[in-house]
């Protein structure tokens, strides 16, 4: 019947009573148990399903193909863990100088980076072999070595420095400018104050050339080149264009001297962190980002440089690059060897 208890109720409600606590009171502090089992429960959902944001810096300005590489990774990334993972890209310097976000990233201050591989070798040795002039002969030969073995033994290299390398990105080939002469063959290269990267292979060969190089941040180098601290500098023309100093330089030589790799890094404790299905969504859109940046540099090559010209740079398009390599080639090599061993340059030779 509606409103009687059964025996068993009545005889519960009886041993509740004689422990002091009356039936009223379970109902009363049964909603309470719940809520705290929901809350503990929705807390175990919520940390099962973290949301991450990331931050990503690099030194590039934002119209340059690093960061457009950079813009599709972090909308690539997002859109396939489905908003669990968002990257804000901070272009430009936003975050520091290339030495400061490396320094970040080691850190934790910065999850990830993408910058020139110069800022890394002073912390890996090693990687100071992909800097050494004219070791590529062309951007295919390179993709071959950094997207193979060599290239993935390098980036583990990194690990000890609670770095994640996730892939390798590019510069690409380097090209001399200067506001006070053509750069025809070696000769001209003598006597120049040249901007370089703080690699110890760039400053090797610019000093064996009769340059004056000068290692400096890329965040400063439009102001050094515009209040005449040095003479020139040695980039891709994407990043000439990109970065604007056909403004303060008057020459382009398209030397190509030299192939510079970007890699692509993460903070190590970050990565770890992340559930392994992330974690290769992550490596994974580093790798597409880096073919994507490749086709971008590819395809601009000849837009950019005919941009330059229109803007009144004097472009040496063949200059006597067997000049330069005669100077610098096996005198770098060898003072690479003598400090590093050949283990490298074997290794890449075989793989070209």
């Amino acid at each position: 019947m509606v409103g009687c208890k059964s025996a068993r109720e009545d005889d519960n409600d009886n041993k509740v009573t004689k422990m002091g606590i009356s039936s009223q009171a379970i109902l009363a502090f049964r909603p309470v148990v719940f809520t705290v089992l929901g809350v503990a429960v929705a807390g175990l959902s919520q940390a099962a399903h973290a949301d991450w944001t990331l931050k990503f810096a690099h030194t590039a300005p934002s119209a340059d193909t690093t960061n457009l590489a950079a813009e599709q990774f972090a909308k690539n990334v997002e859109e396939r863990t489905q908003g669990e993972i968002s990257v804000r890209v901070f272009p430009n310097g936003q975050l520091g100088s290339d030495q400061a976000i490396v320094s970040g990233v080691r850190a934790g201050m910065i999850d990830l980076a993408v910058i020139g591989n110069p800022y890394f070798t002073g912390l890996i040795e090693d990687l100071n072999v992909l800097d050494l002039p004219f070791l590529f002969d062309s951007r295919e030969q390179a993709y071959t070595i950094l997207d193979g073995e060599v290239g993935r033994q390098l980036l583990d290299k990194m690990e000890p420095q609670q770095l994640k390398g996730l892939a390798f990105w590019e510069i690409g080939f380097r090209n001399i400018t200067n506001s006070r002469r053509p750069v025809e063959s070696a000769e001209d290269i003598a006597g120049l104050k040249l901007r370089t990267t703080p690699n110890p292979a760039h400053l090797e060969a610019f000093a064996s050339l009769g340059a004056n190089p000068v290692p400096m941040p890329f965040t400063e180098l439009f102001t050094a080149l515009e209040t005449g601290t040095v003479d020139g500098q040695e980039n891709p023309v994407t990043l000439i264009r990109s970065s604007n100093l056909y403004e303060v330089q008057d020459h382009l030589s398209l030397t190509e001297h030299a192939y510079t790799a970007e890699p692509f890094v993460m903070n190590l404790g970050t990565f770890n962190e992340l559930p392994a299905e992330y974690q290769q969504i992550v490596v994974d859109e580093a790798k597409k980002a880096a073919a994507y940046e490749r086709q971008l540099n590819n395809e601009r090559q000849a837009e950019d440089l005919a941009y330059l010209k229109e803007q009144g740079m004097a472009v040496v398009s063949d200059p006597d690059r067997e000049s330069m390599r005669r100077m610098v080639g096996k005198p770098v090599r060898d003072w690479f060897i003598e400090k590093h061993g050949s283990q490298w340059l074997n290794a890449i030779e075989q793989a070209k």
